[in-house]
């Protein structure tokens, strides 16, 4: 004999009464967290630290375990996600021990501000800046505690305004973020019809070129200095048949309408953002290394004997950019990133070998990989 089934609104009352349960439980732990945090700035504080508290190290091993926690107990919510919802909380605790002033390539709307979000979390200050040299004068200066710039993306390749300031700040790199690029147009226009000009940044117009080729054939394309300022423009402007490439998250700020979403050519898009500032991270067994170099001479096989340590060294070399060294006609720098950590032994073999090779030479830091 079947018994009758459970009553659903019964079900469902106990289902809400179990997740406000829950709720409180996890409330009060947070709480129980943030309580620990602040102790953890007296301790500090009593052994002289002066300064901001964050340690780029010591986050990503957070996030690590929180990940591999959530994979050993088979929830249904992501990695990715599971590691978001830590990141939020870290972020709120560490505000209480120091606030961080994180200044972003703006203005406000812009996937650089999205990546500063992604990697420091929603408790920090996070500070519009109007170039890149801008932002990285803030930190320089001591007026933000770090910076986030954009580096480079997965199908136009390098930034290289960030490369080139790179090569001559005293700033190191503490931590990469990789952020899912999805463009959406965005704009007044009742209809794509009725799209005459698109504003976007540059590499963002490259990104869009097919879709935009076949939508849009006859507007007009012009290049801005940000996603984020071509939205604030098409928002504030009279004339409503303009449109702008920006975020999902700029449509909302501005209140601009949505004519299109993903009109990337590529469903991977993804851009690379480094995090610079003052700070050192130690090695977590899962990092990176990048530097800048310039070969002693221009002649055949130069790049080649510096770069053979690597090989030897077993040192993986994951990516290589050139660009124009100023210091000379025709001379370039390289930008490398190597697998590993510059305190590790097969990878500082391989820079001791290279250092006195080089025209030029200079880490510009080991940090560790992006987790999500």
């Amino acid at each position: 004999m079947t018994q009758p089934s459970e009553d659903p609104q019964a079900a469902l009352a106990a289902a809400r009464d179990r997740i406000d349960a829950l709720d409180a439980q996890l409330q009060k732990l947070i709480a129980e967290r943030a309580t620990i945090a602040n102790e953890v700035r007296h301790i500090k504080e009593r052994g002289g630290a002066t300064g901001d508290h964050y340690r780029p190290s010591r986050e990503v091993q957070v996030l690590q375990k929180a990940m591999a926690r959530n994979r050993e107990l088979g929830g249904p919510l992501p990695d990715a996600v599971m590691a978001r919802l830590v990141r939020e909380i870290m972020s709120a605790c560490l505000a209480l021990e120091s606030p961080l002033v994180v200044a972003y390539f703006g203005p406000p709307g812009t996937y650089t501000q999205a990546a500063t979000f992604k990697h420091f979390g929603r408790g920090v200050e996070a500070r519009a800046e109007a170039t890149i040299d801008d932002v990285f004068r803030a930190v320089e200066a001591g007026t933000a505690a770090y910076g986030v710039v954009p580096v480079e993306n997965s199908t136009e390749g390098a930034v290289n305004h960030t490369l080139d300031r790179l090569g001559f700040t005293p700033l190191g790199i503490c931590g990469e973020v990789w952020l899912p690029i999805h463009h959406c147009l965005l704009s007044r226009a009742a209809r794509l019809e009725d799209v005459r000009t698109v504003y976007a940044h540059a590499q963002s117009l490259a990104q869009c070129r097919n879709w935009l080729n076949t939508h849009l054939p006859f507007a007009a394309r012009e290049v801005v200095a940000s996603n984020g300022w071509a939205a604030r423009h098409v928002a504030e402007t009279a004339d409503a048949s303009g449109a702008a490439i920006a975020s999902a998250m700029a449509g909302e700020l501005y209140q601009l309408p949505t004519l299109a979403v993903n009109i990337e050519d590529d469903p991977n898009n993804t851009t690379r953002f480094l995090v610079i500032g003052h700070k050192e991270p130690m090695p977590t067994g899962h990092d990176k290394t990048s530097l800048v170099l310039e070969p002693q001479k221009n002649q055949p096989g130069a790049l080649f004997r510096l770069l053979q340590p690597f090989a030897e060294e077993s040192v993986d070399m994951m990516r290589i950019e050139s660009r124009p060294s100023r210091r000379g006609l025709w001379n370039y720098n390289f930008f490398i990133d190597l697998d590993g950590h510059q305190l590790d032994a097969r990878v500082q073999r391989a820079l001791d070998r290279i250092r006195p090779q080089a025209a030029f030479f200079k880490i510009l830091g080991s940090y560790p990989k992006a987790v999500f």
